[in-house]
């Protein structure tokens, strides 16, 4: 067989996987999406846990505490008034040190009558198999605080697995600004 019809062969057999490739791509992402509602916010990330060494599964944990703080933030300018309900958190990390997991992440909202009990700012801080730096996150965060404020920290959630995590509110200075 020649050498162009060899190429040819090549990719013909190769374009059909690379299209079924790039669909199972596009389905994980959507398996990984996260829904916000007045309740809360959940989602799951199906995929590796690490990729080149970079611990992509628990990156969903960040992914989820911006999706939290902006819901906060859309909900208080809507004139509704929330926090998070740390005792009812929910995390499931199956498949943990596998190479493939399943994150099942679960932050519930619970609301507030006056607009200063609000929280509109969310965070975390956390470790697979590690301690989290809670004493250097804390220093970071302590700059974006209202005068006088403290940030509220949830306690430490675990999974069997080994997944740690502090979760953390607080008032934004400039949406609450009239909060002091």
């Amino acid at each position: 067989m020649s050498v162009v019809k060899q190429l040819v062969l090549t990719l013909l057999l190769a374009f059909p996987y690379t299209s079924c490739r790039d669909s199972s791509n596009k389905q994980l992402q959507d398996k990984n999406e996260i829904i916000c509602s007045e309740n809360g916010c959940e989602g799951t990330y199906t995929g590796p846990e690490f990729i080149n060494g970079a611990d992509v599964a628990h990156q969903f944990s960040n992914k989820m505490a911006a999706r939290v703080g902006d819901k906060l933030k859309a909900l208080y300018d809507q004139g509704y008034y929330y926090k998070v309900a740390f005792s009812k958190i929910s995390m499931v990390t199956k498949g943990m040190g596998s190479g493939n997991v399943i994150y099942d992440l679960k932050i519930p909202f619970v609301s507030v009558k006056d607009k200063c009990n609000a929280y509109t700012s969310f965070d975390h801080v956390g470790g697979w198999n590690h301690a989290p730096a809670l004493a250097r996150r804390k220093t970071e965060l302590n700059a974006l605080l209202i005068a006088g404020h403290t940030l509220d920290i949830s306690k430490l959630k675990t999974t069997p697995e080994g997944l740690q995590e502090y979760w953390i509110q607080w008032k934004n200075k400039s949406k609450q600004a009239g909060c002091m």
